[in-house]
């Protein structure tokens, strides 16, 4: 039996703080933060001179999970965002920076809102809406203080509203047309006249976003990987269209935060997982640019940039392996960095958290797949070793603080995180390596996780689990039946048992996306059905875990249900828990508690022999 120096709840206490947004004076930031068990609204001083911030004030109290929180550009005043339940249909709040009102603004509990932006004189905002039809987002404007709402503009794909133009007067809108292409449009919110910013590219990469006015208001800068491997800054003329790049690297360069003037340009350029960041003084424009120095931060992963209005101060949402998600502050003019938010660890030591190392192993075709590893303190033979495996599948594992890793590791065992074909981070090829008919390849990618795990002598063959949520989830189960004598246990949260059940009951906004990725109805039924583990059930040997939030609307609760039925019929040990206020995933605190120890007990009982 291992000793366990910490209890379960423990790691479960260890909290987060993320998504920032300055008031418009630059005193005040709102931010989200667990600290009671489910996100919601804070706001926390801004003092450039305080060696340690004043304790945070808390805003909302819904006890449902708040989602963004976006200061006015004149007032004290926030739209926040939230759900209920997990559903995912967001509704937009007006809140007083003092937490005194808030006020729903849209109260359409089965419609999804997704905020936009604020208008540069704070009377209005911009929203997304599927009001209309499910599977079609609209534009929508709404005055403040009237309530009085506008449709904008009307089309039946999925239009995102993103900023207002410096003079108010424009939208920028962008239209997904798959998951790896979109197009920019600017709509004129006087004429109602809309115009293709960027084509509408039908094949190879071209993703257009984080895009903000030049200084001049002539162009834009953004983010594209149109026609290249990887994220890159580029300018667009708004006058021509023509876009030209201007930074490319061998890297995605992932987020870009430009400040109201369009003075000073900060980007987060992904290394291998990890965030660098980069700032210019583009006042002159790119070619005149001039490389100001950096905040020095803990090695992590950049989750957020945002700007403060006077583009004095630049607040960084960092996430570590071995410390808490947290918000820092980088003071612009005195050039020093500040740790505004200090979440808590729970009562360990944060000195005992472990950082993962960074390791390629190679699959059946010589290609190299990144990973990290987590090991435990001691001997690293014969270890008992879970496979987490990510979302998506267009996502990284990335050195971001889990505390479910950390709590396993205490706990002895060994924790692999690979990043297979299909993952983003590493180029278009690579994310494109698991498309539709090369889907069981990524697949193929887990059982040479494991062939390397057993020849560096770190796992023990007889007890090695595979765990994963949502896309994750239909990995564990394709790989309990594709690859049935590898695995000892396996864990599926809120993942997919019939992909072709799945593209029939998500959200109907989602479908069209998601067949541009798993294939479609249309086109590669047969091939669906050939691949999707309900079909292989009989195969499944390996003890499995269950769990599923009841109103996802991503992976319906369905999947779950047949999976479950399927080895229960053939008397296969599976443990299920759905939970009735939930969506896709666990998020409230007394869910988790229930959830996660139970998967731990599952574990230890099918690695470990151990019975509690």
């Amino acid at each position: 039996m291992v000793k366990r120096t910490y209890e379960f709840e423990r790691y479960m206490n260890v909290r987060s703080a993320m998504l920032p947004s300055f008031s418009p004076d630059g005193s005040q930031m709102a931010f989200l933060t667990d600290i009671t068990g489910v996100h919601e609204v804070w706001s926390v001083a801004v003092e450039k001179q305080a060696k340690r911030p004043a304790w945070p004030e808390q805003l909302t109290f819904r006890n449902e999970r708040m989602m963004e929180a976006v200061f006015s550009p004149v007032a004290n005043t926030l739209i926040a965002v939230g759900d209920m339940g997990g559903n995912e249909r967001t509704q937009l709040y007006l809140l007083h920076a003092d937490g005194s009102v808030l006020k729903g603004l849209t109260e359409k509990p089965e419609v999804m809102h997704h905020f936009g932006a604020w208008s540069p004189d704070g009377r209005r905002i911009v929203y997304s809406s599927n009001e209309r039809d499910q599977r079609y987002f609209d534009i929508y404007e709404m005055g403040i203080a009237s309530g009085a709402v506008r449709l904008l503009y009307q089309q039946d794909g999925s239009n995102y509203a993103c900023q207002y133009s410096p003079d108010g007067r424009s939208v920028l809108i962008s239209r997904s047309l798959t998951t790896t292409q979109n197009q920019l449009l600017l709509l004129d919110t006087v004429t109602n006249e809309v115009r293709e910013l960027t084509p509408a590219i039908q094949e190879g990469p071209a993703w257009h976003g984080a895009a903000s006015w030049t200084a001049d208001r002539k162009g834009l800068y953004l983010l594209s990987d149109r026609g290249r491997e990887f994220m890159s800054l580029a300018y667009l003329d708004l006058e021509t269209t023509e876009m030209t790049f201007l930074y490319e690297l061998s890297w995605d360069i992932e987020q870009l935060a430009l400040t109201e003037d369009g003075s000073v340009l900060a980007l987060s350029i992904n290394e291998d997982g990890c965030s660098r960041l980069e700032l210019y003084d583009v006042t002159q424009g790119w070619d005149e640019r001039k490389q100001l120095i950096a905040p020095t931060l803990p090695k992590g992963v950049v989750l957020s940039l945002g700007w403060s209005k006077e583009g004095n101060e630049l607040a960084i949402t960092l996430s570590a392996a071995d410390d808490t998600t947290d918000i820092w502050v980088w003071h612009l003019d005195g050039g020093t960095v500040q740790r505004m938010t200090y979440s808590s660890t729970g009562g360990i030591p944060r000195d005992t958290f472990v950082s993962p190392q960074l390791l390629r192993y190679p699959s059946f075709d010589e290609r190299q797949i990144p990973a990290f590893l987590y090991l435990p303190e001691g001997k690293h033979e014969n270890l008992p070793v879970i496979i987490s495996v990510h979302g998506g599948p267009e996502s990284q594992e990335r050195p971001r603080f889990n505390w479910l890793y950390q709590y396993l590791v205490a706990c002895g065992y060994a924790v692999l995180a690979p990043n297979v074909r299909g993952s983003t981070g590493y180029g278009y090829e690579y994310q494109s390596l698991d498309d539709v008919r090369k889907r069981m390849d990524s697949v193929a990618d887990l059982k040479y996780a494991v062939n390397w795990l057993c020849e560096q002598g770190i796992a023990d063959p007889k007890r090695i689990a595979v765990m994963g949520g949502s896309y994750g989830g239909f990995m564990v189960l394709a790989a309990l039946t594709t690859y049935p004598e590898l695995w000892a246990a396996g864990v599926d949260i809120v993942g997919i048992a019939n992909l072709v059940t799945f593209l029939e009951n998500t959200g109907p906004w989602r479908r069209k996306l998601r067949e541009s990725e798993y294939g479609s109805l249309e086109h590669d039924r047969e091939f669906l059905e050939q691949i999707s583990p309900i079909n292989h059930v009989e195969k499944i040997v390996a003890p499995l875990f269950v769990i599923h939030g009841a109103n996802d609307p991503r992976v319906p609760v369905g999947e779950t249900e047949q999976i479950v039925k399927a080895l229960q019929e053939r008397n296969v040990p599976v443990e299920c828990l759905i939970f009735a206020d939930e969506g896709h995933g666990i998020v409230k605190r007394a869910n988790r508690l229930q959830a996660y120890p139970a998967v731990v007990r599952f574990l230890d009982q099918h690695l470990r022999g151990e019975h509690r």
